[in-house]
């Protein structure tokens, strides 16, 4: 399959492939796992990959994952994804074990997927479901501009903060 691919100033962003794999397993089935409800085996960690790659398929969108430029390993994902059951399409971001925490990939992916799904999609005003206490994406969706929506409907398998972004301009 191929896919979109997004190019910021310093990153690639594209669909997840098989040689992501291992980044992602390592991703999470360790403690950088702990804001999507823990750590899960590989056989799960391996159904949630194939979720993210099957997300693509049958919306023909989903999670970037994503490198710097010139390297081919990805350091983390972000995008817009419609998860089956949840009330609005959410930009989510995750950086992986390993990554450059702290110099920005993560807002900077997590930009271009935003613009791309406005661009794409037509998702003027998108929502992030959080965790309560993820501090590090807290902070980041205040970075983004979003702010927490009290009238916005939280996904049943909660408990969630429905983060709104700012509007988007196609």
């Amino acid at each position: 399959m191929t896919g979109p691919v997004i190019t910021t100033e310093r990153l690639v962003l594209r669909m997840p492939s098989m040689a992501d794999w291992e980044a992602f397993a390592a991703f999470r089935c360790g403690p950088r796992a702990e804001a999507l409800g823990g750590a899960v085996s590989r056989a799960d960690a391996w159904r949630t990959f194939c979720n993210r790659v099957g997300h693509w398929t049958l919306r023909g969108y989903g999670m970037f994952f994503f490198a710097p430029a010139g390297s081919p390993a990805a350091i983390g994902m972000a995008g817009p994804q419609l998860t089956e059951g949840w009330p609005e399409g959410e930009i989510a971001w995750a950086i992986f074990d390993g990554a450059s925490e702290g110099r920005g990939y993560a807002r900077e992916a997590a930009e271009a997927t935003r613009a791309w799904a406005a661009r794409e999609l037509g998702w003027r005003r998108p929502v992030s479901y959080i965790a309560p206490g993820n501090a590090r994406s807290e902070a980041l969706a205040t970075r983004l501009g979003a702010a927490i929506d009290p009238m916005a409907e939280e996904p049943s398998d909660g408990p969630w903060n429905v983060w709104r972004h700012p509007e988007a301009l196609a």
